[in-house]
C-alpha cells in the first residue's frame, strides 16, 4: 500500500504543474487571442485558396499542351494545387506570429499551429510527388514522424533515448537508432538509385549512334556503377569506416567459394554475352529444352525471353555459356519455311510446281532472295503424290506473322482455280459372302 501511495504522489507531484500551466493558459488573454488568429489565419487560407482555383485555371484542371518548356511549367503549376491550402495557412501564420508578438507579446501556440501546418504541407507533397506506394508508405509512416520531431524541437532527445537501446556483440555496438537510421536511409538512396538507374538506361539505350549490344554494356555497366556509389555514400551517412569493407571482402570471397557460386556464375556469363555479342535485345531464341522467346532484357544475372503468347521466361545467363541455344535472327532475320501438300494420282506433275510457286509469290512477305520459291516432289503417298514448297521470309512464322497459313490459303485456292484435286484416304473394302454345301465345304466367295 505504501508503494502504491508513493508512486501515487510521485505522479502528483508530476501532473500538478502540467495542470496549473493550463489553467494558466485558460485564463490568459493572450491565450485566446492566438486562438483567434489561428482560426482568422485557417478561415483566410481557406478562402483565398479557394479564389485561386476559381481564378487560375492550371490550378482547376490539367494544361492540355503537354510538351515543351511550357507544357512542363504548367504541369508543374498544376501539380502544387494540392499544396496551395497548406503553404496558404503557413504563410498566414507567419504573419500571424508577428501580429501576435507585438500586440500579446507570446506566439507560441501559433508557432506550434504553423508546425503542424508544415507536416501538412510534407503530406500533401509526397501524395502528389511520390507515384511508388511503397515509398510512399514509407516516407508517410517513417519520413513525417522525423520531420514532426524536427519541428517541434524533440528529435534530439528521441534520438539519445533510442541509441541508449543497443545491443553489444564484441566491438560492435547496434543501437535502434542506428538500425532505423539505416532502414530509412538505406530505402531512400537505394530508391534514389533505382530511379536514376531507370532514366541513365533508358538514355544510354536511345543512343543510336552506338550499336544494341554496346548500349545494352553501358547500360548494366552504369547500373553497377551506380548502386557502388549509392552503397559507398551510404557507409559514409551511417558513419561507418570504409576499411572495414575488407572484412565483409573476405566473407564475400569465401561465400562465393561455397553458396554464391551459381550467383558469380551468372554475372560473369552476363559479362561475357554482353561483350562477344551472342545475344542481343529483339534476337529470337529457341533453348535446348523446346522453349522459345524473343530476348526482351539482358541483366546481369539473367535474361528474359517473352514469348508469343505473352509469358516471359527468366533464363540464368550460364544457361547461355553452358548448353546449346539456337538464335533465329542474330545476323539474319530472313528465314525459310516449307509446307507440304498432296495432290491426287490423276494430276499432271509437272504442271504443279509453276503453278505454285507462281502462286505463293504473290505473298507481299515472301522475298525473292536469297531464292525465290522453290516447289519440290518429295514422294508418293497412300492416297496422292506429295509436294513441298519451300520460301522466304523476313520474320517469324509465328506471333504477329502467319506464313504459312497465308501459303497454305494460297496453295488452295491455286488448286481449285486449276481443277487440281486433293485427295483423301480412300480404302478398299473386300465383302466374302461364305455359303456351304451339304458336304460342309465352301461354296462360292462373292466380292462387293
Amino acid at each position: 500500500m505504501s508503494q502504491i501511495q508513493a508512486y501515487l504522489h510521485t505522479l502528483r507531484a508530476q501532473v500538478d504543474p502540467l495542470l496549473n500551466r493550463l489553467l494558466e493558459w485558460l485564463a490568459s488573454p493572450a491565450f485566446y487571442g492566438q486562438i483567434g488568429i489561428i482560426l482568422a489565419a485557417l478561415i483566410i487560407g481557406l478562402f483565398l485558396a479557394g479564389w485561386l482555383h476559381s481564378r487560375i485555371s492550371f490550378f482547376r484542371e490539367p494544361p492540355q499542351e503537354t510538351r515543351g518548356l511550357s507544357g512542363r511549367i504548367a504541369r508543374l503549376l498544376h501539380s502544387f494545387g494540392d499544396l496551395l491550402k497548406p503553404a496558404l495557412l503557413v504563410l498566414l501564420l507567419a504573419v500571424g506570429i508577428s501580429i501576435a508578438q507585438a500586440v500579446l507579446g507570446t506566439a507560441w501556440l501559433i508557432r506550434l499551429a504553423q508546425s503542424a501546418s508544415v507536416i501538412w504541407v510534407l503530406y500533401a507533397a509526397i501524395n502528389r510527388f511520390v507515384p511508388d506506394p511503397l515509398i510512399r508508405s514509407a516516407a508517410i509512416w517513417l519520413g513525417i514522424p522525423v520531420a514532426t520531431l524536427h519541428v517541434f524541437g524533440w528529435y534530439d532527445a528521441v534520438a539519445t533515448w533510442l541509441d541508449g537501446l543497443s545491443l553489444q556483440i564484441g566491438n560492435i555496438r547496434l543501437s535502434l537508432y542506428f538500425l532505423l537510421k539505416a532502414a530509412v536511409f538505406g530505402g531512400l538512396f537505394f530508391w534514389i538509385g533505382r530511379v536514376t538507374s531507370e532514366a541513365g538506361q533508358n538514355a544510354i539505350r536511345r543512343q543510336e549512334a552506338l550499336e544494341k549490344p554496346t548500349r545494352e554494356l553501358f547500360a548494366q555497366l552504369f547500373e553497377l556503377a551506380l548502386y557502388a556509389a549509392v552503397f559507398i555514400l551510404l557507409m559514409q551517412v551511417l558513419g561507418l569506416n570504409l576499411t572495414a569493407l575488407a572484412v565483409f571482402g573476405g566473407a564475400i570471397g569465401v561465400g562465393l567459394g561455397f553458396g554464391l557460386q551459381q550467383i558469380a556464375a551468372n554475372f560473369i556469363s552476363g559479362i561475357i554475352i554482353l561483350l562477344e555479342r551472342s545475344i542481343t535485345v529483339g534476337d529470337y531464341i529457341e533453348l535446348e529444352g523446346g522453349k522459345a522467346g524473343l530476348v526482351k532484357q539482358i541483366n546481369m544475372r539473367s535474361t528474359t525471353l517473352e514469348t508469343f503468347d505473352g509469358k516471359e521466361i527468366v533464363v540464368p545467363n550460364e544457361k547461355f555459356i553452358t548448353t546449346r541455344f539456337v538464335n533465329w535472327t542474330h545476323d539474319d532475320p530472313r528465314q525459310r519455311y516449307e509446307v507440304e501438300f498432296t495432290v491426287s494420282y490423276e494430276t499432271d506433275l509437272h504442271k504443279v510446281p509453276p503453278i505454285i510457286e507462281e502462286a505463293v509469290s504473290r505473298h507481299p512477305r515472301v522475298l525473292d532472295a536469297p531464292e525465290k520459291p522453290d516447289c519440290e516432289l518429295r514422294g508418293f503417298g497412300g492416297s496422292g503424290v506429295e509436294f513441298a514448297v519451300e520460301f522466304w521470309v523476313d520474320g517469324l512464322d509465328d506471333g504477329p506473322n502467319k506464313f504459312s497459313s497465308d501459303v497454305l490459303f494460297l496453295i488452295w485456292d491455286a488448286l481449285k482455280e486449276n481443277g487440281i484435286r486433293i485427295p483423301y484416304p480412300r480404302r478398299e473394302i473386300i465383302l466374302l459372302d461364305r455359303e456351304e454345301d451339304s458336304t460342309g465345304r465352301q461354296a462360292t466367295e462373292k466380292p462387293a
